[in-house]
Formats: structure tokens, C-alpha cells, sequence
């Protein structure tokens, strides 16, 4: 059994700056990618970045240049660190590991709300 437990989100106003983490724990044997998702309330989960376990990224052209995201494999965490945030960053981020354990396994995070006040 795996888990991923996701701290950081909160309120701030537009313009200022979050920090978001994601540690996984269990039975890991390995992780490739990992990856932050956001759900804003009546719209789809989407991908906001990702990252492979060498270290490629991968970001949504709406956050690129504001946001970074950055792994530490060792300790099996991943982090999102946004800036210039906007109101319309507003939503749920789910944190997302493929996990290799004997075979590869899609986990979810339960989500940390991150609120951007105009």
C-alpha cells in the first residue's frame, strides 16, 4: 500500500507565492513520474506539471514561467513552488506518483485547496 499525503495549500492573495508538497511512503520500490493536477469547481482535472525521475518537466502553458516543480527522489517527495499567483489558480491539487511496485501503480494524493484572493 502506498500513500501520498500533500501539505502546503492555503489562501493567499494574487501576486503572492505557495509552496506545495507531496511525500510518498509504503511499499515503493521505485517511482518514474510524478506530477501535480488542479480541479477547479466545475471543471476537469487537469495537469498543471510533471516531472520524470531524471528530472524532465513537463508544465500546462497556463502555469509555465510562474510555477516550478522539483523532486527530491530520495526522500520520494515532489514539490510545487508557485508564484504570481492568480485568482484563477484557484482550485484542488492533487498530487500523482506512478509508482513501481512489481508492476506500475497510478496514486492519488487526497488534495490540498489553494485559494487565490483578488
Amino acid at each position: 500500500q502506498v500513500q501520498l499525503v500533500e501539505s502546503g495549500g492555503g489562501l493567499v492573495q494574487a501576486g503572492g507565492s505557495l509552496r506545495l508538497s507531496c511525500a510518498a511512503s509504503g511499499s515503493i520500490f521505485s517511482i518514474n513520474a510524478m506530477g501535480w493536477y488542479r480541479q477547479a469547481p466545475g471543471k476537469q482535472r487537469e495537469l498543471v506539471a510533471a516531472i520524470t525521475s531524471g528530472g524532465s518537466t513537463n508544465y500546462a502553458d497556463s502555469v509555465k514561467g510562474r510555477f516550478t516543480i522539483s523532486r527530491d527522489n530520495a526522500k520520494n517527495t515532489v514539490y510545487l513552488q508557485m508564484n504570481s499567483l492568480k485568482p484563477e489558480d484557484t482550485a484542488v491539487y492533487y498530487c500523482n506518483a506512478a509508482v513501481v511496485a512489481g508492476t506500475v501503480y497510478d496514486y492519488w494524493g487526497q488534495g490540498t485547496q489553494v485559494t487565490v484572493s483578488s
